[in-house]
C-alpha cells in the first residue's frame, strides 16, 4: 500500500510538472507575462537572449534547491528535482517545432487568467505531493526559519523585485499582467492544496506524545504545545499543538501515517502569527524537554 502511494505520488508530481510547463510555455510566454520566482528570471533571460527556457529553469534553481535541500527532509529533495527535471523537459519539449503550431490565445488577459489557472493547477499538485518546481520556496523555508518573516511574505518580496525588472527591461503592462498571474496561481495552489495557506495549525491526538514530538522536531526542526487531555472512550490522550507552513504538511502527514503511532490529527488555516515562533534548533536554548509518554 505505501508502494502505491508513493507511485500515485510521483505520478500526480509529474502530471503538475508537466501541466505548469504547457501553461507557461503555450500560454504565458508568448504573451510576455512572467512567473515568479527563479522560472521568472529564467524567462527574462530567455526573452533577452533566446537561450532555452527549460535549460536556464534547471541552472538556476539547481543551486538554490542544493542549498535547501541540505537542510531539509530528503524525501522533499528528491521530489524537487524529479519535478524540476519534468518541468524543464517538459519547457522543452512544448517549445519545440511540433508543437509550435499551438495556440491557444493572443489575448493578454485570457493569457494572465487562463494561464494562470493552468499554472496553478499545475504548480498545486506539484506541492500537495512533497516537491516544489522553484528554488525559491527551498531557500524561502531556510531564510523564514532565522527571520520573523513567513515564507509567503520572503516570496512576495522576491516576486515583486522580478515584476519591477520585467517592467523596465519589457513594458510596465506586462509587469502588471504578471502580478495579476501571480495572485491567480496563489490562489489556485491553495484551492489544490484543500485551502492552504502559508501557515497551517496541527493538533495531534495520540498515545504517543513522546515519540512523535522527537520526530517532528527532528525531522522538522519545529518544538510542539503538549495539553493533556482524556477521550471519552479511550481515556488519557496528549494533545500536541504546532504551527507549520504548507510546504511542511505533507511531511507532517506522514509522520502521523507511520505504523507505529496511533494518533489523529486535524489542521486549520493560521491568518496570522504574533510573538516568537520557535521554527529550528538553533533557535532553542536547550535540547528537547522530556516530553510524558502516555501508553
Amino acid at each position: 500500500m505505501q508502494k502505491k502511494s508513493v507511485i500515485l505520488n510521483y505520478g500526480l508530481l509529474i502530471l503538475g510538472s508537466i501541466i505548469a510547463a504547457f501553461a507557461l510555455e503555450k500560454i504565458l510566454v508568448p504573451s510576455r507575462i512572467m512567473d515568479g520566482g527563479m522560472v521568472g528570471i529564467a524567462m527574462i533571460i530567455s526573452t533577452l537572449t533566446k537561450l532555452p527556457l527549460g535549460i536556464l529553469t534547471i541552472c538556476l534553481n539547481l543551486p538554490l534547491v542544493w542549498i535547501g535541500g541540505k537542510k531539509l527532509e530528503k524525501s522533499f529533495f528528491t521530489r524537487t528535482i524529479t519535478a524540476m527535471a519534468v518541468f524543464s523537459v517538459a519547457l522543452e519539449l512544448f517549445g519545440t517545432e511540433a508543437f509550435r503550431e499551438i495556440v491557444i490565445t493572443e489575448d493578454k488577459l485570457l493569457a494572465t487568467v487562463f494561464g494562470g489557472l493552468l499554472l496553478g493547477f499545475g504548480v498545486g499538485l506539484v506541492l500537495l505531493n512533497g516537491g516544489c518546481l522553484d528554488g525559491t520556496e527551498a531557500v524561502a523555508i531556510l531564510i523564514s526559519k532565522k527571520f520573523h518573516l513567513s515564507v509567503g511574505q520572503i516570496i512576495l518580496i522576491f516576486n515583486i523585485l522580478i515584476y519591477l525588472t520585467a517592467g523596465f527591461i519589457f513594458e510596465f503592462d506586462r509587469a502588471l499582467y504578471s502580478m495579476l498571474t501571480y495572485i491567480i496561481v496563489s490562489k489556485i495552489e491553495d484551492f489544490v492544496n484543500t485551502g492552504m495557506q502559508q501557515g497551517k495549525a496541527v493538533m495531534i491526538i495520540t498515545n504517543n506524545g513522546k515519540a512523535i514530538a522527537e520526530d517532528i522536531y527532528r525531522t522538522l526542526g519545529r518544538t510542539v504545545t503538549l495539553i493533556e487531555g482524556s477521550g471519552l472512550i479511550t481515556g488519557e490522550k496528549i494533545v500536541l499543538y504546532c504551527v507549520i507552513t504548507r510546504i511542511e504538511l505533507s511531511t507532517m502527514r506522514k509522520i502521523i501515517e507511520k505504523d507505529d503511532y496511533s494518533a489523529f490529527m486535524a489542521v486549520s488555516d493560521v491568518s496570522e502569527i504574533v510573538g516568537k515562533h520557535i521554527k529550528s534548533r538553533s533557535a532553542l536554548k536547550e535540547d528537547l524537554p522530556q516530553i510524558p509518554k502516555n501508553d
